[in-house]
């Protein structure tokens, strides 16, 4: 009978026991854990027992985590050990602090699961697969002394080397393309700086109202859809031979066409894209189960020349793109409201005739500096034969009584100075018509607040995209793209009020 192979030692360290107590529950079905709150105990604890990976706080009372990373690495009992420094969302100085006393990775809080194990199983394969390859290279030079015996002792080092790839594939295929990996294991240079002219299929998504929805729901139920979320998407991604680059909270930037091109590179991105919103259906079922609230996804879709490559240092690197083309598929997306992709025209010329678009229209994206047409697609045909469901006609309720209302236009991530004033003429949420002398172009975001008659706010701001061109007469059609609970509940009391008592 077989012994069963010890798991990994991690060790995790945070002043903070609900941290600890996250991160704990995680890892506990794969890695046997032990924990500590302090600096002193965590050098102690790494010292004697000697795990195979630390979770590090940075900021913590007394020895922080830069300290305990520094005595870690001047220490040769303690110098392999892999460390992953726990920072805060976006704390770049942080991170730039973490590398320079050499961790290896760092992880944000709130946590996601996806993220965490990923990078956990990741960072122990690497050392796993450095511990088997100095290895082999021991044996190879102990070769050379013997050269009777360098043809059997030589498959036996390439015995050994094939199994780390092997584990290396399997480690890193579960959070990467296997064309990535297979770029890392099968090229000399795989592992080495440097880039190439690509050109690709670049995706990009994002979860409509989000980010408003998690500063107003606990952080457990926040990183619980975001991870079930991520994780189908993820499921899809690969099957459909994309390279995922980046989570970004609740956006994904992934790529068709590098490391790896093939002919049909912006077809499969645009089939993966409808599989995706179709998926969302999936998404939205389990969260309705659990009681939780509903997302919707835009997507963006743009083909183009970048620069690819292994971007980094020698303490941190990562397969990553640069490049214009990039920028207008971030453009594109920001135009999109929940459920739509749209794609760039060139994309659309790369698929063909297979393509199923609903409208086509011009637009100047900010910082492109030259207009842009744009396509709304929603079915492929080909051996892919995806569509989307068509959506349910809206018709808008006129509503009696106007509310008033003050329109501001999205400049970036910040609502402009100058408001206008208006009022909401007709409602069928996510559409509602609105009548100002704004004049804003169409698939111009805006930030609207609903006010009361004596002008003051009656809800958090709402934000919304603006579907119609005005016709002069001063009324747009608009989506709305993120809506506070406190407004729901107001468009639900004005549609009943305009049906009349006993309506449902």
């Amino acid at each position: 009978m077989n012994e069963r192979a010890p798991r990994p030692r991690i060790l995790i360290v945070d002043d903070l026991p609900g941290n600890i107590k996250v991160l704990a529950e995680l890892l506990k079905d794969e890695y046997d854990i032990s924990m500590t709150t302090n600096g002193q105990d965590a050098l102690r604890l790494a010292q004697n027992n000697h795990p195979e990976l630390i979770l590090l706080d940075i900021v913590m009372p007394g020895l922080d985590g830069l300290e305990v990373c520094q005595r870690l690495r001047a220490d040769a009992r303690t110098r392999g050990i892999p460390v992953i420094f726990v920072t805060g969302q976006g704390d770049t100085e942080e991170e730039a602090q973490g590398f320079s006393v050499g961790a290896v990775d760092y992880i944000t809080k709130p946590f996601s699961s996806p993220i965490v194990r990923a990078r956990v199983k990741t960072h122990l394969g690497l050392k796993l697969a450095r511990e088997q390859i100095e290895k082999s290279n021991q044996e190879i030079r102990h070769l050379n002394d013997n050269l009777v015996a360098v043809l059997s002792e030589q498959k036996k080092a390439n015995d050994l080397l094939d199994r780390a790839n092997q584990f290396i594939r399997s480690t890193f295929g579960r959070y990467m393309s296997e064309d990535v990996v297979a770029t890392i294991l099968d090229s000399p240079d795989g592992l080495r700086l440097g880039g190439e002219k690509r050109e690709v299929t670049v995706m990009m998504s994002d979860l409509r109202g989000f980010t408003l929805l998690s500063e107003r729901r606990a952080p457990e139920e926040v990183v619980m859809m975001l991870n079930r979320y991520l994780e189908i998407m993820t499921e899809i991604l690969l099957d459909y031979q994309g390279t995922i680059i980046e989570f970004m909270g609740d956006g994904i930037l992934a790529l068709f066409g590098a490391p790896i091109s093939r002919p049909d590179d912006p077809q499969r991105a645009v089939a993966c894209g409808l599989a995706m919103q179709k998926a969302m259906t999936r998404v939205n079922a389990e969260n309705r189960r659990q009681g939780l609230p509903e997302f919707m996804m835009g997507m963006g879709l743009n083909t183009g020349m970048v620069v690819a490559g292994n971007i980094g240092s020698d303490k941190r690197t990562k397969y990553g793109v640069v490049g214009s083309a990039i920028n207008l598929t971030a453009r594109i997306e920001s135009l999109t409201v929940g459920g739509q992709i749209l794609i760039s025209d060139a994309t659309a010329k790369a698929c063909g005739p297979i393509l199923t678009i609903d409208q086509s229209w011009e637009v100047m994206p900010k910082g492109v500096g030259r207009p842009v047409t744009i396509h709304q697609v929603s079915g492929i045909g080909g051996h892919h034969a995806l569509q989307l469901p068509k959506p349910d006609k809206i018709t808008l309720q006129p509503l009696a009584r106007t509310p008033a209302l003050l329109v501001r236009v999205m400049e970036g991530k910040h609502a402009g100075l100058s408001g206008h004033l208006g009022t909401l003429v007709a409602l069928a949420p996510p559409l509602a018509e609105i009548l100002s002398d704004l004049h804003a172009e169409r698939l111009t975001n805006l930030q609207i607040e609903l006010l009361d008659d004596a002008g003051d706010p009656l809800t958090s701001p709402l934000y919304a995209k603006v579907l119609t061109e005005d016709e002069g007469d001063g009324r747009q059609t608009i989506h709305f793209t993120s809506t506070p609970p406190e407004a729901e509940q107001l468009f639900q009391q004005w549609l009943a009020a305009e049906k009349g008592p006993g309506s449902s």
